[in-house]
């Protein structure tokens, strides 16, 4: 049976505009808003952002009340970002109850279906779809049948439910997937999988039935993490400066103490209101290549 429990706690999505956005995900997506506020001087400073600080945000949160969120923060554009062809969070992946009836709910819509529901190559209980959603961030969404052999994955309860994976691009799949095991208390459940990845074909320019080798990780039985080779075309992912990254900024994650990583933090660990902190201590850390993942200890 699929675990309840996911190291996943949100993922934070750069728009131009929280307002527009948000009416976006909670009308197609039926997520709702359960928070809104400004960015604190405190918040930016841990994030490394301190030009974020006063930013609006929204802080949604699946129909099903699962204890994962989507935080929107205003930011500033970047010309030259496009999404899946630099180094950093990639795509945030949600489980869907009907994969089919999401593709009717989004036409015409500020989401463009960029890969149509396809069964997954090698897992075949799994039927995904890809989509850019209203400020270029990428979304899959995946309609889970069963679990693949040795995994645990969520069934959604909801139209659209919880977050359960995020997927990461590394310039060096290995050095990414050893510090990940390092810093968040995980393991690799699958150390090196070559695939067709038709998304990252069309972004690069090459052949549809290019094959990308990932890596995934796990906490216990449930699977969170997908890291992917990127290949040598791919670039440093451009940013404003004092500005958290475009696109998909960040992840948030759970972890039982902050302790043992304290020392590697952008700052030291604090506490910061609001529904998804909940009192507790969060920090960020960055990867060899940058990428932000905010840790909020569990206790």
């Amino acid at each position: 049976m699929p675990s309840d429990v996911t190291p996943l706690r949100a993922g934070t999505v750069c728009v131009a505009n929280v307002e527009r956005s948000r009416g976006a995900y909670e009308r197609l997506i039926e997520y709702r808003t359960v928070e809104t506020g400004r960015i604190t001087n405190s918040l930016a400073g841990a994030w490394a952002a301190p030009n974020a600080a006063g930013a609006p945000y929204a802080l949604l949160q699946p129909s099903s009340g699962a204890d994962t969120w989507l935080r929107l923060v205003e930011s500033p554009s970047v010309g030259d970002f496009e999404p899946l062809v630099s180094m950093g969070w990639t795509a945030l992946e949600f489980c869907v109850r009907d994969v089919q009836a999401l593709v009717a709910r989004l036409a015409d819509s500020p989401f463009e279906i960029i890969g149509p529901p396809r069964r997954l190559d090698g897992m075949d209980s799994l039927c995904a779809m890809q989509v850019r959603g209203p400020d270029g961030e990428i979304c899959y969404f995946t309609q889970i049948d069963d679990d693949p052999p040795g995994l645990s994955l969520p069934r959604a309860s909801s139209f659209v439910d919880r977050l359960f994976i995020h997927v990461v691009g590394a310039s060096d799949l290995g050095a990414t997937q050893q510090w990940v095991e390092g810093h968040l208390d995980c393991t690799v459940a699958m150390a090196r999988v070559e695939m067709v990845y038709t998304m990252l074909a069309r972004a690069f320019g090459k052949p549809l039935d290019t094959r990308f080798t990932i890596s995934t990780l796990r906490r216990g039985d449930e699977l969170f993490l997908q890291v992917d080779q990127m290949p040598p075309e791919a670039v440093r992912r451009p940013k404003r400066a004092g500005m958290l990254p475009p696109g998909i900024a960040m992840t948030t994650l759970s972890v039982a103490s902050l302790d043992a990583v304290a020392n590697a933090c952008i700052e030291p660990p604090a506490r910061h209101d609001g529904v998804l902190y909940d009192g507790r201590r969060s920090a960020v850390l960055a990867d060899p290549d940058g990428t932000l993942y905010e840790l909020l200890e569990d206790a």
